[in-house]
């Protein structure tokens, strides 16, 4: 078996890239680059947020988690999806703007379908209100997908339904933070989600920047769909 070579300092380099401003394609280019060596690099980070996200959404979750249909967006190689299993959850759908990330994901076999959509650019390829769940957790940051996006989230999900979604509260992230917390706030105000709830993990992922040492914190929100909300022309 092949030897571990991967380094703390050398996966912080790769965060660093990550956040750095691309255009989408490059973006897009980077994840396609990064594939083979993502799951062993978050490891390495300590990336806890799949399994932050997960125990919420299964705290919260009162139904038949067995027959529920997850829509997990931005799923990269399947954390996420990995981590509701083990909750009990068996029915995923993934999307993801990278290609090869998709390929780690399909070899997984939790997924019955995944698409490939970069997040802003084209239209999330799903029913309007037609899953039960749907996760983002990850890519609700500086430099990755814009907080408009959370309108597709809203209208993928049944009335009734959840949407969970993570961001980074590290101070390179503060102001995307705020712009997330604004909008969300402006949806419940217009009635077309409710707050279930909104945790502040201090243990987030290992911090990489010289500014800050340990861990850097974040934030998982779980709203719940409005019941009879049509979707959005």
């Amino acid at each position: 078996m092949e030897e571990n070579t991967r380094t703390f300092s050398a996966v912080r380099n790769v965060i660093f890239s990550v956040h750095k401003n691309m255009d989408v394609e490059d973006k897009v280019a980077f994840y396609n680059e990064w594939a083979g060596n993502y799951n062993e690099d978050v490891h390495i980070l300590d990336y806890r947020a799949p399994m932050l996200a997960a125990r919420s959404l299964s705290a919260a979750f009162p139904r038949d988690r067995e027959g529920a249909l997850v829509l997990d967006v931005a799923c990269g190689t399947g954390l996420v999806s990995a981590q509701l299993q083990e909750l009990g959850f068996r029915h995923f759908v993934g999307v993801d703007g990278s290609s090869a990330m998709l390929e780690v994901a399909e070899k997984t076999g939790l997924y019955r379908e995944l698409k490939c959509c970069i997040l802003g650019k084209e239209t999330l390829p799903v029913e309007a209100g037609s899953c039960d769940i749907v996760i983002i957790v990850g890519a609700l940051s500086v430099g990755h997908v814009a907080v408009t996006v959370l309108k597709e989230l809203w209208q993928a999900a049944k009335p009734g339904g959840y949407v969970c979604m993570t961001t980074r509260a590290d101070a390179q992230n503060l102001e995307y933070k705020s712009q997330l917390d604004c909008t969300v706030a402006e949806m419940e105000r217009e009635g077309l989600w409710t707050r279930v709830d909104v945790v502040e993990e201090e243990e987030w992922e290992r911090a990489v920047s010289n500014d800050e040492t340990g861990y850097i914190s974040g934030v998982v929100y779980l709203y719940k769909k409005s019941s009879g909300q049509a979707p959005v022309v």
